[in-house]
């Protein structure tokens, strides 16, 4: 599976999947827009590096989640609704499989995110001003802010209409991929 994460506007982004023989599912907009980190690249990569595979992208890759098909075939509502009672289900399945990785998925976006943020200089809110990182917690902190560091600038520098792709579970974006 492949994600891209667009630059659509000049504060918005939108995240897009594409599995193969399917069309590109997105969410557009997408929450947590940032000039130097958008909130699905940090669900992306607190997954990836911890290897979550039921959390945000690891059910995208399974077929569930919250993405919307960008392909609908005029005035065909049955298909229409048939592929929402399939999602229906997908996701009815993967939330009884899930091993809590979608909460622990929220719970490292969050710390990943604080934690940048207050390394990097940004502002932060008032109440995370003093909330520590477990120490059970800091490995995997730490993987994922050192791809922050690197992802951070490239989204930054990224214009309307730019993205940055990846590879399922990936960290690196995959050069010269279509958005």
């Amino acid at each position: 599976m492949d994600v891209s994460f667009e630059r659509t506007g000049e504060r918005r982004y939108a995240t897009v999947v594409r599995l193969p023989g399917r069309h590109p599912r997105r969410m557009d907009p997408a929450p947590g827009y940032d000039d130097h980190i958008p909130h699905d690249l940090v669900h992306y990569l607190a997954e990836a590096e911890t290897g979550l595979t039921s959390g945000v992208f690891g059910r995208a890759a399974a077929g569930g989640g919250d993405f919307t098909e960008t392909v609908e075939t005029p005035g065909d509502g049955r298909r229409r609704a048939r592929e929402q009672r399939r999602l229906k289900k997908r996701e009815a399945f993967l939330n009884r499989s899930d091993q809590g990785d979608m909460e622990r998925s929220e719970y490292l976006a969050g710390l990943c995110d604080l934690a940048w943020r207050r390394r990097a200089g940004a502002r932060t809110p008032a109440w995370a001003e003093s909330r520590p990182i477990p120490p059970e917690d800091r490995p995997a902190v730490d993987r994922v802010l050192a791809r922050l560091d690197e992802l951070a600038p490239l989204w930054h520098d990224l214009p309307v209409g730019g993205s940055l792709t990846f590879t399922w579970p990936r960290t690196v974006p995959s050069p010269g991929r279509p958005s």
